[in-house]
């Protein structure tokens, strides 16, 4: 029989009303409590690790949140995590860079309604995050509204529907109804279990000293003077497919100067679907393509990610460049 350990972070799932609004506060066995697993199909243990709104979940927490899974790795099959939606694909995405030679599943699941309201969806997503851990795949997912979605390629696009998550460039990995899962076969055998006894590894570093930067018509370039005196990266969202205003406002200067000053600069785009392609237009052709970093077709929330654990784990640009630009899921070591 298959193990699943669930860790409880807090969230609307695990919200109670107050006056002051929704608070996080149920423990993590009044959730299990509630869920639709018929006995004998796994056993499922639990404990809270934090109770939080993820409006304040922070890079040190995922890595808080990484080592209980390490800790507790040998003793389960799978695990499952009830987290808030608001910041969700940011844990998911941290997660997958953090964990190397992940051969489980770890399903991050919450709900946009507190699990004690009679029209909760967290009863339901808890409950099939518990059926996808038991499967035999590995990798950080999201679990929500029956579907699985891969930890770097999800993204929160509602508000108060039930369907808030969608897969960004990538297939849904596989759904689930009436406890049996479905998966796309185009993409099935990259997320099954591999014949693998290495340890599990967290990388413990990361450089949070980045900055995400929304390019609008009339920008003033001021902000660019403020992020080169105080971060160490900055993540630009272009127009289109990578349009930088060639405008008597001097963005593309400023952002030269930026390059010049050793700051990590990452080029993507506003529009959530199909991805940023540098130089197409004469626009997207002012910045020197060897010092900037093109960050394909990654969901922001992915790339704040990947670019904390990339500065946190390299030293040099040219190794940075070359781990944000290369879609593969893991750091080499």
């Amino acid at each position: 029989m298959k193990r699943v350990l669930i860790l409880g972070t807090g969230g609307t799932i695990a919200s109670k009303k107050h006056a002051q609004g929704l608070r996080p506060e149920l423990e993590i066995d009044e959730l299990i409590k509630l869920v639709n697993i018929p006995e004998g199909i796994c056993s499922i243990e639990g404990y809270t690790v934090m109770n939080i709104d993820s409006t304040n979940m922070t890079p040190d927490k995922w890595f808080i949140i990484a080592n209980q899974i390490k800790d507790n790795y040998q003793g389960f099959d799978g695990f499952v995590i009830t987290h808030g939606t608001d910041t969700m694909a940011y844990t998911a995405a941290a997660l997958t860079y953090i964990f190397h030679n992940l051969n489980k599943p770890v399903i991050i699941t919450g709900s946009q309604y507190p699990i004690t309201e009679f029209y909760t969806d967290g009863i339901q997503n808890l409950t099939d995050a518990i059926h996808f851990a038991m499967e035999d795949i590995s990798g950080v997912f999201v679990c929500f509204d029956g579907n699985l979605i891969a930890g770097t390629r999800a993204t929160k696009i509602k508000t108060k529907s039930y369907d808030a998550f969608v897969s960004v460039n990538y297939p849904v990995v596989a759904n689930i109804k009436h406890n049996k899962v479905i998966y796309d076969t185009r993409v099935k055998e990259q997320f099954l279990k591999k014949e693998n006894n290495d340890s599990l590894f967290i990388r413990t570093r990361y450089n949070d000293r980045i900055i995400v930067l929304k390019l609008i018509p009339g920008m003033h370039t001021d902000i660019f003077d403020f992020v080169k005196e105080h971060y160490e990266g900055v993540i630009i969202e272009s127009f289109g497919l990578g349009g930088i205003p060639n405008t008597e406002q001097g963005i593309a200067m400023k952002i030269n100067e930026l390059i010049e000053a050793g700051i990590i600069v990452v080029i993507t785009t506003q529009c959530m679907e199909e991805g940023v392609e540098y130089g197409v237009y004469e626009v997207g052709s002012l910045l020197p393509r060897d010092k900037i970093i093109i960050a394909g077709d990654f969901n922001i929330e992915t790339l704040v990610a990947k670019t904390m654990i990339a500065m946190g784990n390299y030293n040099t640009f040219e190794e940075i460049k070359e781990y944000i630009e290369t879609p593969y899921t893991y750091l080499p070591l």
